[in-house]
């Protein structure tokens, strides 16, 4: 396989090619985009390997070139430094088949490549197979048509790509969980394990042990070492739901890991190097736990690399009929069920705070009262407790804030990320616009 690197810094450049000649792999080497446009033309090559920020032509500008003019066989790895990473995601929504963040060791772009070939020496047919089997499972898993849900799912099939972390945004019961999993069913990871941890279940004190094991006598009680959940992920993937109850004194730990690669177990000092994907899920503002200094900065930096938001099922009501179905499908196990249609209205007229969980849980009851036939009298007394554990709980402020960001992040899109024009639409002052955007770190 041929490897072209274009990188303008030469002692990283002559590293990276040496590396990847002694890994076997024919390479080439530009000092930037102008000279990498030269070698295309003459010669072709199955990966190009470039920096992203470069003088003359940047890596953007090279990774359009080559996908429009007739170089589509040729993939695009792209280096980028951390600050540049939502440049990097750009790229892969360009058509960039991975990105990779340095410093990085030489064996995770090895492992990139290696993934190419194996896709290169795919019969077309094969591959073709594939990609219409991850869209069917896509849309078999991820329900709903509207514009919110066609991007979740456009970012789900995209992030499945890379490794880089995950962040999972939203209220309770929008589908994070499905999400996670999804992520880990269509990526190159899906043959290994895929585990979940809740970190709110886990005291305080036995987080860290849950997490990355502990040894023989660390702590009373500890009579026999114990692997934690990083390393029954290997492999795979781990997905931190409410990542936000990890005490702060135990964030750091989490942070090493993902800089690092390494964890090391409760009562040890010896590093153990992991091979995980992590993907970590909050119901809470992050920023706003940050301000109140409950979240490391540092620690939200590294887990927001790649971000999905799930919407609220009330922000969403177009995709409540789909949802029904999919929903009482599941509930009836092939079974007759029907709908009134005062029960359907009724459905449409709920605010859902507890979105589609709340929408199953509803569903699931009244179809087992009713015998599979749905009526507003068997829907009713579930949505008016609904009501009460709203007022209740305060999730009302949760709800309006999410609606908020919803609305925000619709007007940037219709204006093209336009902040002058998106704050008119709203009928919002610029500056009170760009606060908000702030506040939601959108």
């Amino acid at each position: 396989m041929k490897i072209l690197v274009v990188d303008d810094e030469e002692i990283k450049r002559v590293s990276l090619v040496d590396d990847l000649v002694s890994a076997g792999f024919e390479t080439s080497s530009a000092s930037h985009g102008k000279e990498a446009i030269g070698l295309l033309d003459q010669e072709s090559f199955d990966v190009v390997v470039t920096d992203l920020r470069m003088s003359n032509i940047d890596g953007m500008e090279l990774l359009k070139h080559i996908k429009g003019n007739g170089y589509a066989p040729t993939e695009v790895i792209m280096m980028t430094a951390y600050g540049s990473i939502p440049l990097a995601v750009e790229a892969m929504k360009l058509g960039a088949y991975n990105f990779i963040t340095k410093p990085f060791r030489n064996e995770e772009l090895t492992l990139l490549l290696e993934r190419i070939r194996e896709k290169k020496q795919r019969p077309p047919e094969v591959l073709k197979v594939k990609e219409t089997t991850d869209q069917s499972r896509l849309e078999r898993t991820i329900i709903g048509n509207s514009s919110a849900m066609c991007e979740v799912r456009r970012l789900v099939q995209l992030y499945a790509r890379n490794d880089a972390t995950v962040l999972l945004t939203g209220e309770t019961g929008t589908g994070k969980d499905l999400v996670a999993k999804t992520i880990h069913d269509l990526s190159d990871r899906r043959s290994a394990a895929f585990v979940k941890v809740n970190c709110a279940t886990f005291p305080d004190h036995l987080i860290e042990s849950a997490l990355f094991g502990h040894a023989k006598g660390s702590f009373t009680g500890a009579d026999h070492q114990r692997e934690g959940k990083f390393d029954l992920a290997e492999g795979g993937t781990i997905y931190l739901d409410d990542v936000d109850d990890i005490p702060l004194d135990h964030q750091i730990k989490l942070l090493r890991v993902i800089e690092e690669k390494v964890i090391e177990r409760v009562g040890t000092a010896v590093p153990i190097h992991v091979n995980v994907r992590i993907i970590a899920a909050t119901k809470k503002q992050l920023p706003i736990e940050m301000q109140n200094g409950r979240f490391r900065s540092d620690l939200y930096y590294r887990l927001n690399v790649l971000r999905i938001n799930l919407p609220p099922l009330h922000a969403r009501l177009v995709d409540l009929p789909l949802l029904v179905e999919h929903l009482l499908k599941r509930t009836a196990h092939g079974q007759p069920y029907s709908l009134d249609k005062e029960a359907v209205q009724c459905l449409l007229n709920h605010t859902w705070p507890g979105n589609v969980r709340e929408l199953a849980h509803t569903l699931e009851r009244a179809f087992l009262l009713g015998n599979g036939h749905i009526t507003r009298d068997l829907l009713t007394p579930e949505m008016e407790s609904t009501h009460k554990d709203l007022a209740a709980s305060g999730r009302f402020n949760i709800a309006v804030h999410q609606t908020e960001q919803e609305l925000l992040r619709q007007a940037l899109k219709e204006a093209n990320g336009n902040k002058s024009a998106a704050a008119r639409a709203l009928g919002m002052r610029l500056s009170t616009f760009r606060d908000k955007l702030k506040k939601y770190n959108l």
